[in-house]
């Protein structure tokens, strides 16, 4: 039976949204078939346009719920005192919703301006969803605003819901709580307690929560573009240039934006001097439609290549802040960088055990993708090991290294020469955490030239030749880890997959229970997690080789979570096809379940038989895998690298990996295209096999 819970706000302001984007985050987490609908549609003050609750769940989670009914239309509806059949209209819509899922959260209307109906709404969608109800409100930094008198006004809200047994509220989440606030949450929940309501989520303020990007703060002003640079830049703080330099100076920081007219050109050259020392202005907006005169502007060049944005605006400067510090504080709906982070300090906020209570009795855990993701970061966050990266100096390589410090997922430690290094993260606007450990490969110990030869002297590997390999920062990188230094390697942001694994395999070699080395894809797919081998490393596997794929497949799945039933892929099923290749897909099956008989695999199998239940009826009936398959093994490379690309390009779908499988220690290659969010990841399950080795 699906529950369904309303989530509805105490009043204006109070983060009603990021409470929904939280919560629907939290319990994807714990493998929860969990939905999304907003019944109502919010008005919004710039007028019509797509629902942004909706867009901001469609962005963050995966889940495609249905358009709310339209603000104009539940107008007339409640115009013509036609509240029941609104509500009909509304459970009409949300039937396929509520049928395909465990848990629906809904989300109730924010009371406005205009919006005297937002109470009377909320409590008839509780009613005719018959859902329990979570109230939503938010701290204040006003004194004045105490713990009681904000408890009092939850407590007054409760009462529309019903009170004693009819009582619908079953929790309260309180957002914008000091970050230092420990005594205050314990005096609000014993406040909220006195008043028989619980408080399941204190949600920390965070004032990066808050920060716009430049587009999004410059979208109401007429733009003319001096410099496009990036426009994706965090606005934390605005100021219009009034003082003279030395007393403006000091304002020039991370983040801020500058106001000036275009004609205060010492107040523009400072500005891009900064921006060329790497300081990492949001931008520079000129106002009064005055461009700087050519000479200064040619000076200004070298700050424009730091990608420093620089707009023109015909308004005056006031004017313009003005329209500057009235920009909607709400995350617009394609920002999936600051919707992502709130999402995350919502879930993280949450209490586990009244988010556990939420599934009826009937419910079956799955592992949906933010629940995989949300394992692999947790155990690696308890695996803490030292993971190398030796491509130390590569963009995406220390916004990751930095982003796995401050989720605690590994100990990150960079190859990269020093002065290439503070360059870099200059460039990115990047401060490297002092806790990042970085190794100058320009130092080669002599025992690494050891190691090498000790390892390689059957090849007729010298200490002079040894010396000249270790150039090569894979290559130092893997004698490291032979040596211990390090727990696991990740590597292959700018090099190929072949000279990743190249020093893997000479230095490290396979573990013993490995016949060959292969690779896997976690495949983040709308609903589930599943496992693609080989997609990177074995171009043409025999029946015994492509069986000992399986194998290793099907034993990563299990260390991740996810229950292995192997589909061994062909372009035909079961005894349909004939050919050289269906004979090996036939052959390693039949090996797989004479070396692990409780393994639950069958091929040959097509993809579609794989993986619907409707093909898999009709082409193999009977089969224990067919039609709900989570290990797809393909037979070749040409066929796993298309089908693993093809799949994550189309159906835009995160692919974690490759990982790889076999080595004696862990090593893994990325994709030469892989996002910063991809590296964490590869960077997560390369901790998770180190402890687990």
């Amino acid at each position: 039976m699906t529950r369904t819970l309303l989530v509805a706000p105490t009043g204006q302001g109070v983060g009603l949204t990021a409470s929904c984007l939280g919560l629907v985050h939290a319990l994807q987490w714990e493998g929860v078939n969990v939905g999304f609908y907003k019944p109502l549609a919010q008005p919004r003050g710039h007028g019509a346009g797509e629902d942004l609750s909706t867009a901001l769940i469609t962005l963050t989670s995966g889940l495609r719920p249905p358009e709310p009914i339209p603000s104009r239309q539940v107008e007339r509806r409640l115009s013509e005192n036609a509240l029941d059949a609104l509500m009909e209209q509304a459970v009409a819509v949300a039937e396929r919703v509520i049928a395909e899922h465990d848990v629906v959260i809904l989300e109730g209307l924010v009371p406005a301006i205009g919006l005297a109906y937002a109470g009377r709404v909320n409590l008839a969608l509780a009613k005719a969803f018959d859902a329990d109800v979570l109230l939503v409100g938010a701290a204040t930094h006003d004194p004045a605003d105490s713990t009681e008198r904000l408890a009092e006004s939850m407590a007054i809200a409760a009462q529309a819901y019903g009170v004693g047994e009819h009582d619908r509220v079953i929790g309260t989440l309180v957002n914008r709580i000091p970050v230092a606030g420990h005594e205050a949450v314990e005096v609000l929940r014993k406040a909220l307690a006195e008043r028989g309501l619980g408080l399941v989520a204190a949600v920390p303020f965070r004032i990066e929560l808050t920060w716009p990007r430049l587009r999004d703060i410059v979208a109401d002003l007429e733009i003319t573009v001096l410099n496009q640079g990036q426009t994706e830049r965090r606005v934390k703080d605005v100021v219009i240039a009034a003082q003279a330099i030395p007393g403006f100076l000091p304002l020039l920081r991370e983040g801020v934006l500058v106001i000036v007219p275009g004609d205060r050109h010492e107040v523009i050259l400072s500005a891009c001097l900064a921006a060329m020392n790497g300081v990492r202005l949001a931008g520079l907006l000129l106002t009064i439609g005055i461009e700087p005169d050519p000479r200064v502007w040619q000076l200004c060049r070298a700050a424009a290549d730091t990608g420093l944005p620089v707009l023109l605006t015909t308004s005056y400067s006031y004017e313009t802040a003005t329209v500057v510090h009235r920009v909607d504080p709400e995350v617009p709906a394609d920002d999936a960088e600051r919707a992502g982070l709130v999402m995350s300090t919502v879930a993280q906020a949450l209490d586990p055990e009244w988010l556990a209570g939420l599934p009826t009795p009937t419910h079956t855990p799955r592992l949906s993708p933010p629940a995989f993701r949300h394992r692999l970061t947790t155990a690696a966050r308890q695996a803490q090991r030292r993971i190398l990266l030796p491509e130390g100096c590569e963009p995406r390589i220390l916004q990751a290294a930095v982003t796995c410090h401050h989720l605690g997922v590994a100990r990150c430690v960079l190859l990269a020469r020093p002065d290439e290094l503070a360059a870099a993260t200059a460039r990115l606007g990047l401060e490297l955490p002092a806790e990042i450990e970085v190794i100058d490969p320009a130092k080669v110990d002599e025992r690494y030239v050891e190691a090498v030869v000790a390892a390689r002297r059957h090849k007729g590997v010298t200490p002079e030749i040894a010396r000249d390999q270790l150039g090569d920062p894979i290559t130092l990188g893997t004698v490291m880890l032979r040596l211990d230094e390090v727990d696991g390697m990740v590597a292959g942001a700018v090099h190929t997959t072949a000279a990743t694994l190249r020093p893997a395999l000479q230095l490290l070699g396979t573990a013993p229970s490995a016949a060959l080395v292969s690779s896997i894809f976690f495949m983040c797919l709308p609903d589930e997690v599943v496992v693609y081998g080989d997609c990177a490393v074995n171009p043409d596997p025999d029946a015994a080789q492509l069986a000992d794929i399986a194998l290793q497949s099907a034993a990563s799945a299990r260390a991740f979570g996810i229950e292995p039933r192997v589909a061994m892929i062909s372009f035909s099923t079961g005894t349909s096809g004939s050919g050289t290749d269906v004979v090996k897909v036939r052959e390693a099956t039949r090996l797989v379940r004479k070396r692990e008989p409780s393994l639950l695999v069958d091929g040959p199998l097509q993809y579609d038989a794989a993986v619907m239940a409707s093909v898999a009826s009709a082409k193999a009936p009977g089969s224990p895998v067919a039609g709900h398959a989570t290990v797809f093994i393909f037979p070749d490379l040409n066929t796993g690298n298309t089908t693993y690309k093809a799949v994550q390009r189309s159906a835009d779908v995160v692919s974690i990996g490759p990982m790889l499988q076999g080595l004696a220690k862990p090593v893994n290659d990325l994709s030469r295209g892989a996002a910063v969010d991809d590296i964490v990841y590869t960077i997560a399950l390369t901790a998770i096999q180190a402890a687990n080795q």
